[in-house]
């Protein structure tokens, strides 16, 4: 796959903060790597940030386009679109633990979340690989 080519600079913190940096696009892959929530309708009704129709679309278009997600038909329902994510994203893993472990110290995190997150960075780049390879399994077949 190509590298995407951005504008800012060729920094590669800025050329991630320029896909992945706007205020939506990590929870709805938090949403999908996590909660499994893959549809376009689970994604919007069961977002605990309420996010609206329009931007949630805006913003699967955008991962869809960046590489970070597929779409496809799903086979069980004709007008059903199921999202997917693709290896760039399932490598998010580590990035997106870490960012759980830093919202659980330095911010007023929900305690039940924070220890998902805190746990499995305790159990380190072993289990961080197991889940990449389970969410490999689940989305890359």
């Amino acid at each position: 796959m190509a590298a995407v080519q951005l504008g800012r600079s060729d920094c590669p913190i800025n050329l991630t903060v320029e896909v992945l940096g706007d205020k939506w696009s990590l929870i709805v892959l938090r949403d999908i790597m996590f909660a499994n929530r893959r549809y376009f309708r689970e994604l919007l009704d069961q977002s605990e940030e309420g996010i609206a129709s329009n931007v949630l679309s805006t913003r699967l278009q955008q991962l869809t386009e960046h590489g970070l997600l597929t779409r496809a038909p799903d086979p069980s329902h004709r007008q059903k679109v199921l999202y997917s994510l693709t290896e760039p994203a399932i490598q998010l893993v580590p990035l997106l633990v870490q960012l759980g472990v830093w919202g659980s110290k330095h911010t007023s995190a929900n305690p039940g979340i924070s220890r998902k997150f805190v746990a499995l960075n305790r159990s380190g780049p072993d289990a961080w690989n197991r889940l990449m390879d389970s969410l490999r399994s689940e989305h890359l077949s």
